[in-house]
């Protein structure tokens, strides 16, 4: 598939990407930006936008949810393509699968942000431990790790956030179908230059 030159994106989902890339033989370089940002709309939106601007002569798509409140606008100044779905979860699970999860009350948790997460959420969280169980726990009954075919074992860091966080650990296994069914329609929209 041509006429993309780069995918643009959130690093939460680089090993998936970068494997159904390569499975694919799909042409676009990749650029990842660190998944810890939409914790920090400032810091996206200026990531984001450097990011764009560095790239603004190449034909892009953008594989992010509509994880900072100005998305659209901040996409519409350059022109590019954004994969559809509230968030990375959204894209990856199917909009029907994460919405009966977040219904029952999961917090999602992918092994980028396991590894990641005292730096991530230590700061917006720093502080009392109790205070972030409270928080977590009076939005959330569960913490639901996603092990995706590019996962490495990441269980010991997944325990280590439900013990921080006082939700009960699941976790669930699910496949590459549907990030690469949603990439490659969006690479088809950008090849047709359709919205």
């Amino acid at each position: 598939m041509s006429g993309t030159d780069l995918i643009i994106g959130c690093g939460i989902l680089q090993k998936e990407i970068r494997y159904l890339v390569a499975k694919n033989d799909w042409q676009p370089r990749l650029s990842f930006l660190p998944s810890g940002l939409h914790v920090d709309f400032d810091k996206l939106q200026n990531s984001l936008e450097k990011c764009l601007q560095r790239h603004r002569e190449e034909s892009a798509i953008v594989f992010y949810g509509a994880c900072h409140p100005r998305m659209d606008q901040i996409l519409d100044n350059v022109r590019v393509i954004r994969t559809p779905g509230q968030n990375c979860v959204d894209i990856y699970l199917g909009h029907e699968l994460f919405c009966r999860e977040l219904e029952r009350g999961a917090f999602f948790l992918f092994e980028d942000w396991a590894l990641n997460w005292k730096e991530i959420v230590g700061e917006i969280m720093p502080g009392d431990p109790e205070i972030m169980r409270s928080i977590f726990c009076g939005a959330h009954k569960y913490l639901l790790a996603i092990r995706t075919p590019c996962s490495g074992d990441f269980s010991a860091e997944a325990a280590a956030v439900s013990k921080m966080t006082a939700l009960e650990l699941r976790w669930v296994d699910i496949g590459l179908g549907h990030l690469e069914a949603t990439l490659a329609e969006t690479l088809s929209r950008a090849k047709a230059g359709t919205p």
